[in-house]
């Protein structure tokens, strides 16, 4: 496998070239790249850290988004950059570097599906396989520009995949238009239905916009009109949490993932020659001090927060938030910077992952010269009319 020139924006690890062919089917003649945590038979996967890759072995079966895109005509051609183990929402990589954001050069891709979702910005190719465990499909679709889906935790088969935080992980893709978005939905989407349920009501999430930037805030209530009277639904404004806020949920989050995240990988970071990246580091300590009482606790209150999702949504209504809390951010932060934006970010990005919900970032807005996203998300199971909800956008 030959190394990438400078017109891959950085975005791959392997390729570009026919790693598996597809033939015949309703991707055919499409082209796609897979976050490099999926696993393609006869090569290793990296997980984003060049140890893991060393460590890995050669795969002996690929993974099953991944054979499913080719059984359906689709051709892969390259492993796409990572954030170390998956475990960021920045897109930068201390072993391989950052993907550059052919959106927004000088800004940061988004992550941890960073190269997925800049070899589709870039066009190097139709589509990017990615994960999103707590907005790594949905951040970097907003950042580079494009269009991208978290699907219903486990709508998508995520076999032969990396794992970070089982309960949150799920597999999503990108795209540049809505109407390809949706076509590899017929074909990933377990129990794909041609009939979904009617979408009613558009419900603005006022705690998430308070949390974006003044600009991004700007730039919704300018858009928002015009958006309802194009989809035809009625429009509340109301928060979406109760006590604490989304901050307290995006604290429930972390310490959840947390405990799952060091289950699947402590034993492998504890070593004590291993060379990560400072917030993954830092992300992995926390991690390992989140009791086994803390998680069961937090999973309490995960359930109640998902029961009030449901009930909140069950009638067709639409959540409208912010993909991300700001346009990509300029590299070069320091890492107080960085992670203070992370924690912005997760606070938008946590509710569909709390509740296992599906959420489409739509390149609608754009501030300072730079792309940010719109995400709709529906109630579980609802992915086929978040789809076409995004078609109508298109």
């Amino acid at each position: 496998m030959r190394a990438l020139g400078a017109d891959s924006h950085k975005a791959l690890r392997l390729g570009p070239e026919v790693m598996l062919a597809g033939t015949e089917g309703p991707l055919a003649g499409r082209s796609f790249v897979a976050k490099d945590v999926f696993d393609v038979a006869g090569f290793a996967t990296g997980a984003g850290h060049p140890e893991w890759l060393a460590e890995a072995g050669t795969a002996q079966s690929t993974a099953a988004a991944v054979a499913a895109l080719v059984d359906a005509g689709a051709t892969l051609i390259g492993k796409a950059h990572t954030d170390e183990l998956a475990y960021s929402l920045s897109g930068t990589n201390v072993h391989y570097g950052t993907p550059v954001n052919p959106a927004a050069p000088g800004r940061m891709p988004g992550g941890s599906s960073s190269g997925s979702a800049v070899a589709v910005a870039s066009g190097l190719c139709d589509i990017g396989l990615g994960g999103d465990t707590g907005g790594s499909v949905r951040v970097p679709a907003s950042y580079c520009g494009i269009w991208g889906i978290r699907p219903s935790h486990g709508r998508v088969a995520s076999e032969g995949m990396v794992p970070l935080a089982p309960s949150f992980d799920t597999v999503g893709w990108f795209a540049r238009d809505a109407n390809l978005l949706a076509l590899v939905g017929q074909v990933l989407l377990e129990g794909w239905s041609d009939q979904p349920g009617e979408m009613r009501r558009l419900v603005v999430a006022e705690d998430a916009w308070a949390i974006a930037d003044t600009g991004v805030r700007e730039a919704n209530y300018q858009r928002l009109e015009a958006l309802a009277s194009q989809l035809g639904m009625a429009v509340s404004h109301l928060p979406i949490a109760g006590d604490g806020g989304l901050e307290r949920w995006a604290e429930l989050f972390t310490v959840i993932q947390g405990r799952e995240a060091w289950a699947q990988h402590g034993a492998w970071v504890s070593r004590s020659d291993r060379r990560m990246g400072p917030g993954v580091t830092e992300r992995f300590r926390k991690a390992s001090e989140v009791s086994a009482e803390a998680a069961e606790a937090g999973g309490v209150e995960r359930r109640r927060i998902t029961a009030h999702l449901s009930g909140l949504l069950g009638d067709g209504s639409v959540l409208v938030l912010p993909a991300a809390s700001s346009p990509a951010p300029e590299l070069g932060l320091s890492d107080a910077s960085k992670s203070q934006i992370r924690r912005n970010t997760l606070r938008l990005t946590c509710a569909a992952g709390l509740a296992g919900l599906p959420s489409v970032s739509c390149p609608l807005l754009r501030v300072d010269g730079a792309p940010v996203g719109v995400c709709f998300v529906g109630s579980r199971g609802t992915d086929e009319g978040l789809l076409r909800l995004a078609q109508s956008l298109s």
